[in-house]
């Protein structure tokens, strides 16, 4: 794993391994003293996913398989006990989350040593991100690559959060697979107004303390059920398909519901 120091003269290290960092879905580096990682762990309620195997329930009762679960991770900062706020350079701070990608899993960041009460990050892309010109956009954020499938070229802005699986009760569709798809997107626009489901979630660390001589990781329980219920009430059967609508804000809306901090390891 490669590793950078960022002392003072932060900005020409930056300008130089922006691009080969950028490549790396599993690895971000500020002042190196520690290392903490996060651990993104799906689940479907108490229960790990598992793609096109397992069949869950939403709280309303609603079965279904899941048979892709990818979504971004950015913007990430922590907050120390003393009040005072580690923000991960924002060229550095851009993640895609893969349930098929065990490595896209884990989050390395290389911060220094102290204790920190929590962590925040942003699910979605903002809206510099999505308006910056495609050749400024590397790594996870190239359309072509690392971002494949998670940008509408159409409608010009990436893809935040995508699930999509089978229901007995979703739509039949043209080839009577009851598929659903749930393809969450939109920072409120560039020309064209539009709803904004770019979400900051923060979770709470429990005095998490790193040290130079100790790394420590944080599992982030990420449970999908909770997708469908929350702030708003979801149903496979009245919404089979969601995408770039004014009803994407009501699953936006569950997301922030979704994670939780289930153990540290320090």
């Amino acid at each position: 794993m490669k590793q950078l120091i960022i002392p003072a003269f932060a900005a020409i290290l930056f300008a130089s391994c922006t691009a080969s960092l950028q490549q790396s879905s599993t690895a971000v580096y500020s002042t190196a003293d520690g290392n903490v990682r996060l651990l993104f762990e799906n689940y479907a309620g108490l229960q790990p996913l598992t793609l096109n195997k397992d069949t869950f329930n939403t709280a309303s009762g609603e079965r279904m398989t899941v048979s892709l679960l990818q979504y971004y991770i950015t913007n990430i900062s922590l907050k120390k006990t003393d009040g005072s706020i580690l923000t991960i350079p924002q060229d550095q701070s851009y993640f895609l989350i893969k349930e098929s990608d065990p490595a896209s899993r884990e989050i390395s960041l290389n911060i220094p040593e102290g204790k920190y009460e929590s962590v925040s990050f942003v699910l979605g892309v903002d809206s510099l991100r999505n308006t910056k010109p495609i050749a400024e956009r590397t790594g996870v954020l190239d359309p072509a690559t690392g971002g494949a499938g998670m940008y509408w070229s159409w409608n010009s802005g990436y893809i935040f959060f995508k699930m999509e699986g089978y229901s007995p009760v979703a739509s039949p569709g043209k080839n009577n697979d009851y598929k659903f798809r749930y393809h969450i997107g939109l920072f409120g626009g560039m020309n064209t107004p539009t709803v904004n489901n770019v979400k900051t979630i923060t979770l709470p660390l429990d005095k998490l303390k790193i040290s130079e001589k100790k790394p420590a990781a944080v599992h982030i329980h990420t449970d999908i059920l909770k997708m469908f219920s929350g702030v708003n009430d979801i149903s496979i059967a009245k919404n089979t398909t969601v995408m770039v609508t004014p009803f994407s804000a009501k699953i936006a809306d569950n997301f922030t519901g979704m994670f939780t901090v289930s153990g540290i390891d320090q």
